[in-house]
C-alpha cells in the first residue's frame, strides 16, 4: 500500500489566485508550505537534504514489493518484468507531473494544494481526505504485519502488544520535532536499500556464473515451464494490477520537501532520479527473480520472490533475513504514513477543509493530527479483531485504488497549471513535464485503463467499487462545503 502533508490552520481561506475557478491556496510556494497558525507557529524545516534523498530512494522500496510481487510472479510468470516496467512507466510520468507542480509550489499538502488550485477546494478536498484514509489505514495494517513477524519470532506473545507498541514509537517520533522522523526514515531507508541493493549485486553474480556454486540458469527460465506468458494474456493482466499497487509511497518526499531547508530543489533532485530507482528496484529485481528461479516455483509464493531466490542461492538463513528487512520496510512505512497522513490532515485544516483543532501545531509539529492519524490506525487494528469478516475486509476495499484516483487529480492539475504557471511564472518550471500534454493525456488514457481491467477482474472490481464509493462521497461533500463557502464571501 501501497506504499504514501500539512500547514496550519488559518482563519479563513486564502485569497483567490486569479484563476477562473474558485481556489483557496496562495500562489506563494513558501506561503502554501509553511502558512502561520494562528499561535504564530508553523511547520518546521527541520528535514536535510540527505533525509530527503534517502526518503525518496528509500520510498520505493516497500513491503509490497518483498512479499506482495509473489502473487503477480505466479500470474504473470516472467512477463511480470514486462508488467512492472509499464506500470513504472505510468509512476514515472506521475512523478514527473507532481515533481513539476511541487517544485513550482512545495506545500505539505502536495496534490491536494495542486488539486485545489487547478480545479477548486472539492477536489483538493476530495483528493486530500482520501488519501489521509489511504495512509491511516495503512498504518494499521503495516503494524499488523510487523507485528506477525514479531510474534513468528518470539512466539507465545500477544500480537496486540506489538502493535501497541509500534504505535506507541512512531507516535512518539512524529510529535517531535520533524528532524526525528527524518532521522529515522534516513537510517530506515538506508536498510532496505543496502539490503535490495546486495540482492541484485548477488542476484547479478549469480546469473553471469561468478557466483561459486550456482550454476548459471540461462534464459531456461524465461522460456521453459509455459514459456514467457504461461497464463496469456489474463496472467499479465493480473500481475500488471499487482505492479500497479506496489508503487505506493513514492508521493511522500514531494510531502516531506515542504519542511526541508530548500523544498524547490529536494522536490526536483528527487523526481528527476526516479527514473533509475523504479528501474533499479523493482524491474531489475523481477528480473533476477525470474530469471534465478522458475516462475512456478511454489515458494516464490509461500515464502515471497526473495526468499525463494536467496534459498536458490544457498544463502544460509534467508528467511530469517528477508523476515528483517520486511520488518524494516513495515515499520518505515508505518512512520512514514502518521507522518504523511498528520501533514495533509493538518494542510487541509489549513485550508478552510477540515476541523480546526486537527491543524493547531505545536513546535513545527500538528500534534493533534499526528494523534488523530495514529488513533484512527489503531481502530483499523481492532476492527480486524472485532470484525475481521465484514467491517475490516470492507475498508481494505475501499482503500483499494485510492492511489488511482490520487493520481488522477495529480494529471488533471498538471494539465491546468502548466499553462497557468507558464504564463504568470515561467521561472518556477525548474522541472518540466516531458512532451507535454501528450504525456499527461497518455498517463489519464493508461489509469482510465486500469480502471476497465479492475472492473474485469473479480478480485479487483470490489476494491474499485468501494473506492469509487467513497470517492463520490467526498467529492459530493467538497462541492457542498465549496458552494457554502462562495455563498458565504
Amino acid at each position: 500500500m501501497p506504499r504514501t502533508p500539512a500547514s496550519s490552520p488559518a482563519a479563513g481561506p486564502p485569497a483567490p489566485t486569479g484563476s477562473p475557478t474558485p481556489a483557496a491556496v496562495p500562489p506563494d510556494a513558501e506561503a502554501a508550505a509553511r502558512e502561520a497558525a494562528p499561535d504564530g507557529s508553523s511547520l518546521g524545516n527541520g528535514l536535510r537534504q540527505r533525509h530527503l534523498s534517502m526518503i525518496a530512494l528509500g520510498g520505493v522500496i516497500g513491503a509490497g514489493l518483498f512479499v506482495g510481487s509473489g502473487a503477480g510472479i505466479a500470474s504473470a510468470g516472467p512477463s511480470i518484468v514486462v508488467a512492472y516496467a509499464a506500470s513504472g512507466l505510468l509512476v514515472m510520468l506521475v512523478m514527473r507531473m507532481l515533481g513539476e507542480m511541487s517544485a513550482a509550489h512545495p506545500a505539505s499538502g502536495s496534490f491536494s494544494v495542486h488539486a485545489e488550485r487547478a480545479l477548486g477546494p472539492w477536489a483538493g478536498f476530495t483528493a486530500g481526505w482520501s488519501f489521509w484514509v489511504l495512509l491511516s489505514v495503512a498504518v494499521g495494517l503495516e503494524g499488523i504485519g510487523a507485528a506477525d513477524i514479531v510474534t513468528g519470532w518470539l512466539p507465545g506473545t500477544p500480537q496486540w502488544m506489538w502493535v501497541a507498541l509500534f504505535m506507541a514509537v512512531f507516535l512518539g517520533t512524529n510529535l517531535a520535532a520533524v528532524r526525528n522522523f527524518g532521522e529515522f526514515e534516513f537510517w530506515f531507508a538506508a536498510l532496505k536499500v543496502g539490503a535490495i541493493s546486495l540482492f541484485l549485486v548477488l542476484g547479478v553474480l549469480a546469473i553471469t556464473g561468478v557466483l561459486p556454486d550456482v550454476d548459471a540458469p540461462g534464459s531456461a527460465n524465461l522460456t521453459g515451464d509455459g514459456g514467457f506468458l504461461p497464463h496469456g494474456a489474463n496472467g499479465f493482466i493480473i500481475g500488471l494490477l499487482a505492479s500497479v499497487f506496489a508503487y505506493g509511497g513514492l508521493e511522500t518526499v514531494t510531502i516531506a520537501a515542504a519542511e526541508s531547508e530548500n523544498p524547490v530543489r529536494g522536490v526536483a533532485k528527487a523526481v528527476r532520479t526516479a527514473m533509475w530507482r523504479i528501474a533499479l528496484f523493482y524491474v531489475g529485481s523481477m528480473a533476477v527473480i525470474v530469471v534465478l528461479v522458475p516462475w512456478d516455483d511454489p515458494k516464490v509464493v509461500e515464502k515471497g520472490p526473495y526468499v525463494a531466490t536467496l534459498d536458490h542461492l544457498g544463502i544460509p538463513a534467508a528467511g530469517r533475513i528477508m523476515d528483517v528487512v520486511i520488518l524494516v520496510a513495515l515499520l518505515s512505512a508505518m512512520n512514514a504514513n502518521i507522518y504523511g497522513a498528520s501533514r495533509m490532515a493538518g494542510s487541509l485544516v489549513a485550508r478552510g477543509q477540515g476541523p480546526k483543532a486537527l491543524g493547531r501545531i505545536s513546535s513545527g509539529v500538528p500534534r493533534n493530527a499526528v494523534l488523530a492519524s495514529s488513533l484512527f490506525g489503531f481502530v483499523c487494528v481492532l476492527l480486524s479483531y472485532w470484525r475481521p469478516d465484514d467491517v475490516f475486509p470492507w475498508l481494505l476495499n475501499m482503500i483499494g485504488a485510492v492511489i488511482l484516483v490520487v493520481w488522477i487529480f495529480v494529471a488533471l492539475s498538471q494539465l491546468v497549471l502548466r499553462g497557468r504557471t507558464e504564463r504568470e511564472a515561467p521561472e518556477k518550471l525548474v522541472v518540466r513535464m516531458w512532451l507535454f500534454p501528450v504525456a499527461t493525456v497518455a498517463a489519464l488514457l493508461a489509469m482510465a485503463g486500469i480502471f476497465v481491467l479492475m472492473l474485469r477482474q473479480p478480485d479487483t472490481r470490489d476494491q474499485l467499487l468501494a473506492t469509487g464509493a467513497l470517492t463520490v462521497v467526498l467529492i459530493v461533500v467538497g462541492l457542498i462545503r465549496q458552494r457554502r463557502g462562495a455563498a458565504a464571501r
